[in-house]
């Protein structure tokens, strides 16, 4: 073999090394002995003429060729295997595997409860759904899409409007009955909220009616990272609390949460935030993918 023939394989064995750290995990991941993923690098690595990675007892590290190497074929890879979903999607129906990433709330509120009439209308296609609240590398951890919450994306991504978002100040029944209702966003002022743990949300709310457009000043004894633990200490009466419609629909439905405010806009950051899909710039977006974005879309 000369650097004219290495294989495909080799060098999505290479970026999962790459991506992982550590031959035992991508032996793990791909279900054979770390004895095969490592000649698999060392193959490529003699035909190469270089070192792709530093080797240490607890994980491997790029070099600098290989980093260079890295960057320049996850676009090969990409090429070849959208050349093979698109011939592949001219003679069969959707399948395969669709990775998608979106933050941990969104994931658990509004993308799972989504899923399971879509993988019922397409049995041949699975879904592994990244949940985080850090920004993935699409491209480096080979994510087919992703949903974002933002006033609009920014980076070398193709992003597609799916829904716009919008805040409200809940409480739960039990909370009103022992505290009181809110006759205008100012009366926050004087009680204690539930914060998000983000800058703003944490001191100040904003709202908007018509032509009117206030900021108050916002305080409280519990401050939280994440807005789902926020939204549980909402329901346990704990407070007011902004969180976005998403997360709090099916609860308004129920009545364990009660619009405070239901004629004000309200947000902590920007009232014109959406949740966007976003693709790898150079991807070809195959059938199943197309299939998965579509769905979503009408499920808004």
């Amino acid at each position: 073999m000369n650097q004219d023939e290495i294989s495909l394989g080799a060098l999505k064995c290479f970026a999962d090394v790459a991506s992982e750290g550590s031959f035992a995990a991508v032996a793990r991941k791909r279900m054979v002995d770390p004895s095969i993923v490592s000649r698999t690098i060392a193959g490529l690595e003699h035909e190469l003429g270089f070192r792709l990675f530093d080797r240490t007892t607890r994980r491997l590290n790029l070099t600098e060729a290989g980093s260079i190497y890295l960057h320049r074929s996850l676009t090969l890879v990409a090429e070849l295997d959208a050349a093979r979903e698109a011939a592949s999607d001219a003679l069969t129906q959707p399948s395969g595997l669709i990775r998608i990433t979106a933050s941990t709330a969104f994931g658990v509120h509004w993308l799972t409860p989504r899923l399971q009439r879509f993988m019922a209308d397409f049995p041949d296609i699975a879904i592994e759904a990244v949940l985080t609240d850090s920004v993935v590398d699409i491209a480096a951890e080979r994510i087919d899409l992703a949903l974002r919450l933002a006033v609009r994306p920014s980076g070398d991504l193709i992003a597609t409007r799916l829904m716009d978002t919008h805040y409200r100040v809940v409480a739960s029944p039990a909370y009103l009955d022992r505290a009181g209702g809110l006759a205008e966003p100012g009366d926050l002022a004087g009680r204690q909220c539930l914060l998000l743990t983000l800058p703003g949300y944490r001191s100040m709310w904003s709202f908007r009616r018509g032509g009117d457009n206030l900021q108050v000043g916002v305080q409280g004894r519990l401050a939280i990272s994440s807005p789902a633990a926020i939204r549980r200490a909402a329901l346990d009466d704990m407070g007011p609390a902004l969180l976005a419609d998403w997360m709090v629909a099916t609860d308004f439905r129920s009545g364990a949460l009660v619009d405070l405010l239901p004629d004000w806009e309200a947000t902590a950051a920007d009232f014109d935030t959406a949740a966007w899909i976003l693709f790898p710039s150079n991807a070809y977006v195959s059938r199943k993918v197309r299939a998965l974005v579509d769905y979503l879309k009408g499920s808004v």
